[in-house]
């Protein structure tokens, strides 16, 4: 194998390394769910994005086909990835989880609640 190949996969890989350790230290370290949210759907997926990118290049060389495989994870990756984000930060709305942040911040959050449909009570809060 070439060397160049191993240096571009090598640097691919500690690329993802770094962003993968930085969005796990983002989630463990950002003060409520909606700064949260970023870390895993932002960074881990470059992360990811990049160790699939090392890894199609290793593997095409390697096999000498293109390895479809790996593309085809990468851009499932990216495509439910920010789906996922989206459809978690619209039911954390919809339950009205506390928001850390500026005054700006916290307008912003009650204009998007005021948007948003009511919430139904839960069927066992109800009294007959």
């Amino acid at each position: 194998m070439p060397f160049w190949i191993e240096v571009i996969a090598s640097a691919l890989l500690l690329l993802g390394a770094f962003f993968m350790l930085l969005g796990s230290i983002g989630l463990v370290r950002l003060p409520d769910f909606f700064t949260r949210l970023h870390a895993p759907t932002k960074a881990t997926t470059l992360g990811i994005g990049a160790t699939l990118l090392a890894s199609l290049l290793m593997f095409t060389y390697q096999t000498g086909e293109f390895g479809i495989k790996e593309l085809l994870i990468t851009m499932f990756l990216f495509i439910t990835a920010p789906v996922a984000a989206h459809l978690l930060a619209k039911a954390a709305l919809h339950h009205r989880v506390t928001v850390l942040g500026d005054e700006k911040t916290q307008q912003r959050i009650v204009q998007a609640r005021k948007q948003a449909p009511p919430v139904d009570e839960p069927l066992d809060t109800k009294v007959d």
